[in-house]
């Protein structure tokens, strides 16, 4: 098996079973709680597209959600426990991405499964590659060395996708339910 060998087929190898562990969590295990009105209704989308997002109270809550994996993944990677962070990281990201593509498809069907690709651009084409570096280092390390360009540019592209996921997303995920008006 010389893919678990690579660090693309070692992130995927743990990321694709925590996916479907998600999926299937919502659809066998927490089935009977998705009926409840939540995010993924027409309820609260049509409700999302007349609210300000108040950029003072939103940055701090970006900042915790995007920053405090970081530090805790870079902190681990400096330890001997960096394999396992990183494993366990990728478990957990494919296990609430799977839950989020789950519950969105069960409450608002296609149109949900859309919501989320949308919802994680353009951000996460900067988020992605930052947490994939740090990811590979944590799974490589000692055969390799971090260094200051790699430093430099987690943490430009952690920036970059912060900005877009303040400024930019809103609007997009805006448009988007705009195109889908909720059922009457």
């Amino acid at each position: 098996m010389r893919i678990f060998h690579s660090g693309k087929g070692q992130m995927l190898a743990f990321f694709v079973p925590g996916f479907l562990l998600g999926i299937i969590f919502v659809n066998l295990i927490v089935k009977k709680y998705m009926t409840e009105t939540g995010i993924f209704s027409d309820l609260f989308l049509s409700q999302f597209t007349s609210v300000q997002i108040d950029i003072r109270s939103y940055l701090p809550y970006l900042l915790r959600l995007r920053i405090v994996p970081l530090i805790l993944l870079a902190a681990a990677s400096l330890t001997r426990l960096r394999k396992a962070a990183a494993m366990l990281f990728l478990v957990w990201t494919g296990f609430t991405g799977g839950v989020a593509v789950s519950s969105a498809a069960d409450g608002l069907g296609l149109k949900g499964s859309l919501l989320c690709a949308v919802s994680l651009l353009p951000q996460f084409l900067f988020y992605i590659p930052a947490f994939v570096i740090l990811l590979w280092y944590c799974l490589s390390a000692p055969r390799t060395q971090w260094n200051r360009q790699k430093t430099m540019f987690v943490l430009a592209a952690v920036a970059a996708g912060i900005l877009l996921e303040l400024y930019i997303n809103p609007g997009l995920v805006r448009a988007f339910i705009n195109l889908f008006p909720a059922k009457a």
